[in-house]
């Protein structure tokens, strides 16, 4: 009931006071000559595009690699919230704009000492809206001064290009995470030594993904064989098997020094050794990635 009404209020500012001046009503928006957005380090891993918002903070619309299409925003404040409430997002006609309405986006849940966020629907709406030349505009009443209401603009001025190789970007990013490769055990055609196609797609999605992660420093390598044969061969085996996996990724771009190869031999079963189709569960190679 309080958070309703606090939306009527805050929807009745932005009916009477769509950027103008108000004692009440406290704003924070770039300038149409100042108005900049960025796209910060893009890469097959992530895409962040970001606007400045002077004395404020900034608002940022991020995407990551993963298997589904994602979209988040967030709203980077200096000044983290103090209290817990929530504010009303709109799509606000700029002046130039004439007879055009406000458009209700979404609320925005404010929760104390955290940054504001929105998930995908939300985020999306605000890029097409920022498309159009409307303002998204977050307005909650002020968690330090009760008196005023505040109003976050942002300002779709400068927006097209930086948004154009935004959404490059992410539609270049890779259609799987860190999580989805960060443990994958690669298994041989019966009785070859090729690796199935299975393992050779992951073989190659763990190495475009090593690509990207610079920051993923060391990635172990362990190769098995079953038990069939003598002990001393299978030891050989076993490192071949890790060694080959290694060179692949060189051959891709990966520094050697980030892979760490080691051969098991025929130990640490994970399939009885009794015919050739548990046998060939035994013969692996198991890529292990973790982060900090």
């Amino acid at each position: 009931m309080i958070f309703e009404f606090r939306k009527a209020i805050l929807w009745s500012i932005i009916l009477l006071f769509p950027f103008s001046s108000s004692a009440s009503l406290r704003q924070y928006v770039a300038k149409v000559e100042s108005s900049q957005w960025q796209l910060s380090d893009p890469s097959r891993l992530q895409c962040s595009l970001s606007h400045n918002l002077p004395g404020y903070g900034k608002a940022i619309f991020s995407s990551i690699a993963s298997k589904q299409l994602n979209m988040e925003f967030e709203l980077d404040m200096l000044q983290l919230p103090k209290t817990y409430g929530v504010a009303a997002v709109y799509s606000v006609p700029p002046k130039w704009m004439p007879g055009q309405a406000s458009k209700n986006i979404a609320d925005m849940t404010i929760r104390k000492q955290y940054n504001g966020d929105l998930p995908e629907q939300a985020a999306w709406t605000m890029l097409t809206e920022l498309e159009k030349g409307f303002w998204p505009t977050i307005y909650y009443q002020d968690w330090y001064n009760q008196n005023d209401t505040v109003a976050v603009g942002l300002n779709a001025s400068n927006f097209a290009q930086p948004y154009q190789q935004f959404a490059e970007c992410v539609a270049n990013l890779l259609p799987y995470s860190f999580e989805d490769i960060a443990y994958t055990v690669l298994n041989y055609n019966f009785g070859s030594s090729v690796l199935t196609k299975y393992s050779q797609q992951r073989l190659a999605m763990i190495g475009e993904y090593l690509k990207e992660d610079q920051d993923l420093e060391l990635v172990l390598v362990d190769g098995y064989t079953d038990s069939y044969g003598m002990p001393g061969i299978n030891q050989k085996v076993s490192v071949e098997r890790a060694v080959e996996v290694k060179a692949f990724f060189s051959g891709m771009g990966v520094a050697p020094e980030r892979i760490d190869v080691t051969g098991h031999g025929e130990r640490r079963h994970i399939s009885p050794n009794t015919n050739e189709s548990t046998r060939a569960q035994n013969r692996r190679v198991v890529i292990q990635m973790s982060k900090p």
